[in-house]
């Protein structure tokens, strides 16, 4: 089938990634019309039709054991293949390379997790994907979307010519989560005077604000925070826009159109979709707005972000779920504190050029009360360690409010390759009880504890209990499981007010 190609192209990459529509393409001759993106795009023709026929066959045979929970995972002898369904019938199936070693090097929960993060930053800019195809059935316009969206979201896993996915290293990182800061009274209150302030100045709008790559306070539900924060700490932070990449792939170089001489019948069909859909009424050719391309922000004199994207309108308008309504993207930067405003469309009776009066009056009435904020913040903030415990590798998740904290990156690259490849194992076993216990206990939650002597003398730990998560590495520890479980009680009563505890 198409997945034994995987290497077809030059470029050997080591995954494939589509998005293809149930409902279209059904009639001989016109199959080419379910797919909405491919990559790579100059995977061959009959490999992407191969690819997704697999997919749908397999799609359509496990729904008649389940219903209402179709294929997630498909393990093949060479590949890995994550299902995903975006959109009602809509697709999403991620297809990785498997490690030449025995032991699994990625985390079905973690590639699907990718697939989950890029869909809703894609909503967060366009509604959705059926809202696309609903204005122009054809699917070109939805095409040309997908494919400059999920390419320049790509883009962040490329190392050289290869596409690298979370893997056995990320095991102690959730994606889908954001990552507080802890605050004292004192700020508490200055935030939430902020928070008034902006709200009062810019028509009503929400906002979040982060300090470094962290979130301070929010006024959105938890799902458009994890967004919003998502696209934040990639593209808006003072850490995203200072980070550059000394080389560009060919995923970001030029027109995002393909070379035509280089590629097949399918990629000619896309090209031509490309090129259809960035017509104007009026024949004029527009370019569609690359909102996740790298170093298209750039910080003003007056502190505000400045976008400079590849088309579009020069202030980027996201979707708001929970009030269905368009709202304004307005970035204000002040050294390492980030004010992310959302200010609705419908309250500018004249659109951007009312943007000017807004800043003018954020500038005299509110910058001075974030100038105050960073400054309490930066004097309480212990730096990119601030959240290391002392002989901990752990990572803490709060799954009803979207909440994460880890032990930072550069801590966890002191663990042995073999204990994060038996968290990683661990993880993946809880993913697959928890799944199970929420399908046949829908309404209760699931609660275990898992202890495992590793063979380099680690202990590796998972314990789940009432919608909160931690899972934790202690190397170099005592041999008893019961140092080990004094050791997550201990850290539990400090850092986690009891809420792993015995006694809890």
């Amino acid at each position: 089938m198409g997945v034994s190609s995987m290497a077809a192209g030059s470029d050997a990459m080591q995954l494939q990634l589509c998005v293809f529509d149930l409902r279209r393409g059904q009639q001989e001759g016109q199959e080419l019309d379910k797919i909405l993106f491919f990559y790579p795009s100059d995977c061959p023709f009959l490999t992407q039709l191969s690819l997704i026929g697999l997919c749908e066959g397999i799609i359509t045979f496990t729904r008649i054991f389940s219903p209402e929970a179709a294929c997630e995972v498909i393990e093949a002898e060479k590949h890995s293949h994550v299902f995903y369904e975006a959109e009602p019938d809509i697709w999403m199936v991620l297809v990785v390379e498997k490690s030449k070693d025995d032991e699994p090097v990625w985390r079905c929960e973690s590639l699907q997790g990718v697939l989950k993060e890029v869909h809703a930053l894609f909503k967060m800019f366009y509604r959705s994907i059926y809202a696309l195809l609903d204005k122009q059935p054809s699917g070109e316009l939805a095409r040309s979307h997908l494919h400059s969206f999920i390419t320049d979201y790509l883009s962040d896993f490329q190392l050289g010519k290869k596409v690298q996915m979370p893997s056995f290293r990320d095991s102690l990182k959730e994606r889908g989560t954001v990552q507080m800061l802890t605050v004292s009274r004192e700020v508490a209150i200055e935030v939430q005077s902020l928070i008034t302030a902006i709200s009062f100045c810019c028509n009503g709008c929400d906002s979040i604000i982060l300090f470094q790559d962290l979130l301070v306070s929010t006024t959105l539900p938890p799902d458009e925070t994890t967004n919003l924060f998502s696209y934040a700490t990639l593209r808006l932070t003072p850490h995203a826009l200072s980070s550059s990449t000394s080389s560009w792939s060919y995923l970001r170089k030029g027109n995002s159109t393909p070379n035509l001489s280089n590629l097949t019948l399918l990629n000619e069909h896309q090209s031509r979709s490309l090129d259809a859909s960035s017509l104007g009424q009026n024949g004029q050719r527009s370019s569609i707005p690359r909102l996740l391309q790298r170093d298209k922000w750039s910080k003003g004199k007056d502190g505000f972000l400045v976008p400079n994207f590849s088309g579009g309108e020069s202030t980027p308008v996201v979707w708001n779920q929970q009030m269905e309504e368009c709202k304004y993207l307005c970035v204000y930067q002040q050294k390492g504190i980030t004010v992310v405003m959302l200010v609705p469309v419908s309250s500018l009776a004249n659109g951007e050029q009312e943007f000017v009066q807004v800043k003018k009056e954020f500038l005299e009435n509110v910058a001075q009360r974030v100038t105050v904020v960073e400054q309490k913040l930066s004097r309480g903030w212990g730096g990119e360690n601030a959240y290391h415990v002392s002989g901990y590798r752990y990572l803490l998740i709060d799954r009803d409010r979207s909440v994460s904290r880890a032990t930072p990156t550069g801590k966890v690259t002191t663990l042995t390759k073999e204990s994060l490849l038996y968290l990683n194992k661990l993880r993946e076993e809880v993913d697959i009880e928890k799944w199970r216990w929420h399908r046949d206990n829908p309404n209760q939650e699931k609660e275990l504890e898992v202890c495992i002597r590793a063979k380099n003398n680690a202990w590796v730990i998972a314990k789940v209990t009432r919608g909160k998560e931690l899972y934790m590495v202690l190397e170099k520890a005592n041999e008893t499981l019961l140092y080990a479980t004094d050791a997550v009680e201990k850290f539990s009563n400090r850092y986690c007010e009891g809420a792993f505890s015995m006694e809890y």
